[in-house]
C-alpha cells in the first residue's frame, strides 16, 4: 500500500475523527463519513464536535490542506475503517445494527483490492457477520471465507485501545492487535497502521482480536468492581476506603484501583456483557463484576437520599449540587456515564433545586429535567448538599473551607481520600 492512498473512515465520533486526523496528518487523502449532517458540516469547517486534547489543531490543518473532508455517504477509497457504535440490547446482547447499516451503505462503492477494517468494539464473530452482509450485497466480489488471501475484498478487525483525553497520543504509541479473516488481510491492515503507528502490530485471527478487546476491558471491570465492592463494605464497617486502599497498596504485590460512582463509557461498561452473552455459563466472575459496578450508582443515589432525610431543612428548600456528568475526568463524553445517571436520578427525585456543574458541556441532555447547569463557585455557594461524581481538574481546587457547613458526598475520594 502506498502512503498516497485514500482512506475512508466510517463514523466520525470519539475514535473515528481522531483516526481520520492522524491518517491525514501522514499525508493521506481521508474521506470521513457520518450520518449526522451537523457533524459533517462542523468538520468541513475545520472544527470539531467533541472534546479531545490536541485534536482541534490537527483537524483544522487537515481540512485546510484538503487532506480531510467529511461526507454523509460513503465514496470509493482504497481502505475503509469502520468506527460506528456497538451498544447492547435490553437483554445485554450486542446491537450490531449500526455495523449492518454501515455495511449496506458501504457495499455499493466497494471494488476489487479494497481493505475493510472494523474498529468498533464487538462481540466475537462480528467481523464474520460484516463479511456476510457485504457478500450478500455484492455477490460478484469474492471474500476471505471462500477465497482466503486471494479474495477481492479483505477484512480485518483492529480494536481501538485508547484512553479518552489521551487519544491523539495513544493512537500513535499504543500497540495494535490486528486480526484478519485471512493472513493477507492482517498484513494489509498492519501495513496501513504502520504509516503512523510507533507501537507494534500484533497479528492474529479476527475472533481472537475481537476477544482480546473484550478481555482487556473485562479485566479492568473486574478490578474496578473489587474496589467498588470494598467501598460498600467499608461504608458498612465505618472504615475510610481511601485510607484502606492506600495502606493495602503498600504490599509489594497488591495494586487495588480506586472506587468511584460506577463504571461508564462505551467500552468497560458494555464490553463484558458481550462475553457474558457469548458464554453465559462460563462467564460467572465477569457477570458478577458487571453487576457490582452497575449497582454502585444506585448505592450512591441511596446515600444522597439518606443525607437529604437527615437534614432538618425541608427537602423542597434544599439545594443539591452534582459535580460532573462525564464518565471520566476532563472529557465531555457522557456515554454510559454513572455520574449522569446519578445526577438525573437526584434531579428526578428531589423536590428542591438541583444544580449541575459540568465544565465540558454547554447544555444539559434533552432528557434531563428539573436541573440547571451552573458554574462551580455558584453551585458551591448555593448548595446544601454537594455530590462529587467526577474528579474534573477544576474540582480539585475545591477547599475544605468552601464545604464548611455543607454535606459533602465524595464518590471519588477527592477530599475524603
Amino acid at each position: 500500500m502506498s502512503i498516497t492512498q485514500t482512506v475512508s473512515v466510517i463514523g466520525l465520533g470519539y475514535i473515528g475523527l481522531p483516526t481520520s486526523a492522524i491518517f491525514a496528518k501522514q499525508g493521506m487523502q481521508v474521506i470521513g463519513v457520518d450520518v449526522n449532517p451537523q457533524t459533517v458540516k462542523t468538520i468541513n469547517q475545520g472544527n470539531i464536535h467533541i472534546v479531545e486534547p490536541g485534536l482541534r489543531d490537527v483537524v483544522a490543518s487537515a481540512v485546510k490542506s484538503g487532506l480531510l473532508r467529511a461526507t454523509l455517504q460513503p465514496e470509493s477509497a482504497d481502505a475503509f475503517i469502520m468506527a460506528v457504535p456497538t451498544p447492547f440490547n435490553d437483554d445485554k446482547t450486542g446491537n450490531l445494527s449500526y455495523i449492518e447499516s454501515a455495511a449496506k451503505a458501504l457495499a455499493p462503492v466497494l471494488s476489487k483490492g479494497n481493505l475493510i477494517i472494523l474498529e468498533s468494539t464487538s462481540p466475537v464473530g462480528t467481523t464474520e457477520h460484516l463479511e456476510a452482509w457485504l457478500k450478500e450485497a455484492r455477490p460478484e466480489l469474492t471474500f476471505p471465507s471462500t477465497h482466503g488471501s486471494d479474495a477481492d475484498i479483505q477484512l480485518a478487525y483492529c480494536p481501538e485501545r485508547v484512553l479518552p483525553g489521551k487519544v491523539m497520543e495513544e493512537l500513535v504509541y499504543n500497540d495494535r492487535v490486528i486480526g484478519g479473516l485471512s493472513p493477507r488481510a492482517s498484513e494489509m491492515a498492519a501495513e496501513l497502521y504502520r504509516t503512523f503507528l510507533k507501537g507494534d502490530c500484533l497479528l492474529t485471527d479476527a475472533r481472537t482480536a475481537e476477544m482480546a478487546k473484550l478481555t482487556e476491558n473485562s479485566f479492568r471491570d473486574v478490578n474496578i468492581a473489587f474496589a467498588n465492592e470494598l467501598s460498600l463494605i467499608c461504608d458498612k464497617l465505618a472504615i475510610n476506603v481511601w485510607e484502606l486502599i492506600r495502606l493495602a497498596n503498600h504490599h509489594p504485590r497488591v495494586n487495588i484501583l480506586q472506587p468511584g460512582p460506577g463504571v461508564g463509557g462505551h467500552c468497560i461498561a458494555v464490553d463484558p456483557w458481550f462475553i457474558v452473552s457469548s458464554a453465559p455459563e462460563q462467564a460467572r466472575l465477569i457477570r458478577t463484576a458487571r453487576e457490582v459496578n452497575d449497582y454502585k450508582p444506585k448505592w450512591v443515589l441511596e446515600q444522597v437520599q439518606q443525607q437529604v432525610q437527615s437534614l432538618s431543612k425541608p427537602d423542597n428548600e434544599l439545594v443539591i449540587a452534582c459535580l460532573g456528568l462525564a464518565f471520566k475526568a476532563n472529557i465531555d463524553d457522557l456515554r454510559e456515564s454513572p455520574a449522569l445517571d446519578i445526577a438525573r436520578g437526584i434531579a428526578a427525585q428531589h423536590n428542591g433545586q438541583t444544580l449541575v456543574v459540568e465544565p465540558n458541556i454547554s447544555t444539559l441532555p434533552d432528557d434531563f429535567s428539573n436541573a440547571m447547569l451552573t458554574e462551580l463557585n455558584d453551585a458551591l455557594e448555593a448548595a446544601d448538599i454537594i455530590v462529587l461524581l467526577v474528579d474534573h481538574e477544576p474540582f480539585k481546587a475545591i477547599t475544605r473551607a468552601q464545604l464548611d457547613g455543607k454535606v459533602w458526598v465524595d464518590t471519588k475520594g477527592l477530599i475524603d481520600g
